[in-house]
């Protein structure tokens, strides 16, 4: 008799945890994922910046694997899904499932505005971070050559669009490397004048810590020479900058670039679940994260909504992502250890632990939030720090990045500097 069929689609968080859960379990999983790595978003804008290298912040998936004799990995896309007859599709063909975890996650929102993305580009991936650290160095490289003023100030301005996690803390780091890292390399300009642009539609920064911190993290931003420009938005973006407003006023930035870190969206593949989605095309799940009707098709991580089991929405955070992840793999096993389907009302609801939040500014800049306690400066950096580096896979990824961050406090160095790669072809937007 053949052993039940786990399929995984997406090696994140979600998914790497749920397959490690079910790696001595009576069963055969497969794990799909259009790469062939996992990779550590919770650090990528570090590889934008030049902090890091990628290597750094990925790992292999199978090496995770290799070991756990019932998980195979496959570096395909899942093109379709069917679940009334229990199948996923790749281009090679059908795959049949007894189980089915969707975590496939996100990918960027433009809200409609499917154009911008061929001028800002959103931070989601290695390709994407690697083409972010090539404008961002190349803009600096075309200034040095520049023969008038108002080309190498154009050159040297950036605008990041999205005051959340990801554009806070790519908007210091920027800042950072152009302040005190490049200085001394360039002869015709001088890139502590570099001007960065943090724009943000609502009123306050980081809406997911309290007001307070929010407000910290402003003016760390704005100590730092980041221009934060609060109840404002893009209404038109292209290929030499952006044009912003807030309330009646419209203004033109001109930008060496522009990128984008103000919303994001469920994954394609949400679409053909023949399930109800959220507005952000995410899957609405039952509180033990089955799909309504599918008691054996699951979702975990950024692509679905569920609560937190407190009468809130699970947070789009790793550590949401690994809790789904388990919890998920968690019925599962149960159930194919029993050979018995729980009705989806009968099984445990999953209940979000908060472990707290936190936010890089820049250097012995961030803010932490762990409910009972909320904390700033440097002990949330530092903070910040050990547990970004605890939670990396694999040990030589955690001593390398660790020694990394030492040298770039001394130093103010950026040791990943390096301009690699033709560029995007404009006329090839990658979301949409």
């Amino acid at each position: 008799m053949a052993r039940p069929r786990v399929i995984i689609i997406g090696g994140g968080f979600a998914g790497l945890s749920a397959g490690r859960r079910l790696r001595k379990t009576d069963t055969d999983v497969i794990l799909f994922d259009r790469r062939n790595h996992h990779l550590f978003q919770p650090l990528l804008y570090q590889v934008a910046t030049a902090g890091l290298s990628p290597s750094q912040i990925a790992v292999p998936i199978r090496n995770l694997f290799s070991r756990k004799t019932n998980v195979a990995v496959r570096m395909e896309e899942i093109t379709r899904l069917d679940p009334q007859a229990n199948t996923v599709y790749t281009q090679r063909g059908a795959e049949h499932y007894d189980y089915l975890l969707i975590a496939a996650g996100t990918t960027n929102s433009y809200f409609g505005h499917t154009d911008w993305s061929k001028h800002a580009i959103g931070l989601k991936s290695i390709e994407d971070a690697l083409e972010i650290r090539r404008q961002f160095l190349s803009s600096f490289e075309k200034a040095e050559l520049a023969d008038d003023t108002d080309t190498q100030r154009a050159l040297m301005t950036f605008v990041v669009i999205g005051g959340g996690p990801t554009g806070v803390e790519l908007a210091g780091s920027l800042a950072e490397i152009a302040t005190k890292s490049l200085p001394p390399d360039f002869r015709n300009i001088d890139t502590s004048e570099t001007r960065i642009v943090l724009v943000e539609a609502g009123g306050r920064l980081l809406p997911a810590f309290d007001e307070d911190q929010s407000e910290r993290a402003r003016k760390d931003l704005v100590g730092m020479g980041v221009e934060v420009l609060l109840n404002t938005y893009a209404e038109e973006i292209d290929s030499d900058g952006v044009e912003i407003r807030s309330g009646d006023t419209t203004k033109r930035i001109d930008a060496g670039a522009v990128y984008w870190a103000a919303g994001v969206k469920a994954e394609r593949i949400t679409e053909s679940a023949g399930s109800e989605l959220d507005n952000a095309g995410r899957l609405v799940v039952l509180p033990d994260l089955s799909l309504p009707g599918y008691p054996n098709v699951f979702a975990a991580g950024d692509i679905c909504k569920a609560g937190d089991g407190k009468g809130k929405e699970t947070p789009g955070v790793a550590q949401g992502a690994i809790q789904m992840g388990k919890h998920a793999a968690g019925i599962i096993a149960s159930e194919i250890k029993s050979g018995v389907t729980t009705p989806p009302g009968k099984r445990p609801a999953f209940r979000y632990r908060d472990k707290g939040n936190m936010a890089t500014i820049g250097r012995r800049r961030a803010i932490a939030d762990f409910g009972w306690l909320k904390i700033s400066g440097l002990p949330a950096w530092l903070l910040w720090a050990f547990v970004h580096i605890a939670f990396l896979i694999g040990f030589r990824n955690k001593v390398v990045t660790m020694f990394e961050w030492i040298y770039m406090y001394i130093t103010f160095g950026r040791g990943a500097r390096l301009i690699t790669g033709q560029g995007r072809n404009p006329d090839s937007p990658r979301n949409d």
